[in-house]
Order: structure tokens, then C-alpha cells, then sequence
């Protein structure tokens, strides 16, 4: 299982860029940590996620 926003989700094995786009993130406003590592977006697409991993998402807000 990989910790996801703090939730335990089935995503051993998958994609990081693709577990983004199946739930719904926009990868222009948001920033990813794993285990405690900010991943470029760069590396969105060849970032697999792996039994044990934790996942942070952080959404941008605009406003003023």
C-alpha cells in the first residue's frame, strides 16, 4: 500500500503521473513529495510508486 494525503491506496506499481491523472490532479498546479523528497515534474512520468511509499500533494491556490 502507498500512504497518499495521508490515506493507505492500492497504487503499488503505478505511475506516478498516471495515479495524478485517475484522481483528478492538474500537474501544472501542484507540487508531490515522496517519502519526504519533492519529485520534479520532470520525473512524473517515471516516478513508480512503490509498496511503502508516502505521497504527499500540495495544490496551488490563487488569490489575492
Amino acid at each position: 500500500m502507498v500512504h497518499f494525503n495521508g490515506k493507505e491506496v492500492d497504487a503499488d506499481g503505478v505511475v506516478l503521473k498516471d495515479y495524478l491523472e485517475q484522481n483528478g490532479f492538474a500537474a501544472g498546479r501542484i507540487a508531490v513529495e515522496r517519502n519526504e523528497e519533492i519529485v520534479p515534474k520532470s520525473d512524473y512520468g517515471t516516478c513508480v510508486l512503490r509498496d511503502g511509499d508516502t505521497v504527499e500533494v500540495v495544490s496551488f491556490v490563487g488569490g489575492g
